[in-house]
């Protein structure tokens, strides 16, 4: 088990090189000092499925998740359960293009597909309750910091795919927020262990500041958790 730790740890490591921030750098260099008795600390990571019911001829987009967990022990196998989705975001894609006032552009774009990708610094904060020390299961409200959306065109021309990113941060405020809960299972019954699930985002805001349409998010979560500096404090 401590090897296959370190497998996936790497896997997710060099999964996502290219994108890691300090955050998680963080979450790789203090896994040790962070936890506790009553405290377990580590890398989430996994695969996100987001939606936008709001908008017509949408469809569901889907990108990676990485992030940090704390569960805090409050009585027995009660946990809070917190952290930051540090790498995630929400939107859809499959949508028709709209035009830009560009007449080349537009020609080229008009047959296109349409991309809202609206990258999301998430921070759940969910009540956490364990069974017979494997399944969990946890909910609570989730709450979101929106940066660099963008609006994706894509094109197919001469046998190539084109593609153009429009920086649309003033079509959006700044603040997502709605509800998460979900079902996990520990791979061993240690308190501290790695763990799996899948957990649902009902977005309640409509955090569009265009008012030809809204926007509320939600998605479906596949996640791991790998608590970090566990190894040398309890035994396996």
């Amino acid at each position: 088990m401590k090897n296959f730790k370190k497998i996936v740890l790497l896997s997710l490591t060099v999964m996502f090189s290219a994108s890691v921030n300090a955050q998680v750098l963080i979450t790789l260099l203090l896994g040790d000092a962070l936890n506790t008795p009553k405290i377990e600390f580590g890398l989430s990571g996994g695969l996100v499925h987001s939606t936008i019911g709001t908008i017509d001829n949408s469809e569901g987009m889907n990108t990676f998740d990485l992030g940090f967990y704390f569960h805090l022990q409050m009585k027995n196998s009660s946990y809070l359960s917190t952290g930051v989705h540090v790498k995630s975001s929400m939107g859809a894609t499959g949508m028709p293009v709209y035009e830009l006032g560009d007449v080349n552009f537009d020609a080229i774009y008009k047959d296109g597909t349409l991309t809202k990708k609206i990258p999301v610094f998430s921070v759940p904060i969910l009540f956490h309750q364990r069974f017979n020390q494997r399944w969990y299961i946890e909910a609570g409200p989730q709450l979101g910091l929106i940066h660099k959306p963008v609006d994706i065109f894509d094109a197919e021309k001469l046998g190539g795919d084109l593609s153009f990113k429009l920086d649309v941060k003033d079509q959006y405020k700044h603040i997502d927020a709605g509800l998460l809960g979900g079902v996990g299972y520990k791979f061993n019954k240690q308190p501290k262990s790695m763990s799996a699930g899948v957990s649902y985002y009902y977005g309640l805001v409509d955090v569009s500041d265009n008012p030809d349409y809204k926007i509320k998010n939600s998605a479906i979560y596949l996640f791991m958790k790998i608590p970090i500096g566990v190894a040398s404090k309890e035994p396996q």
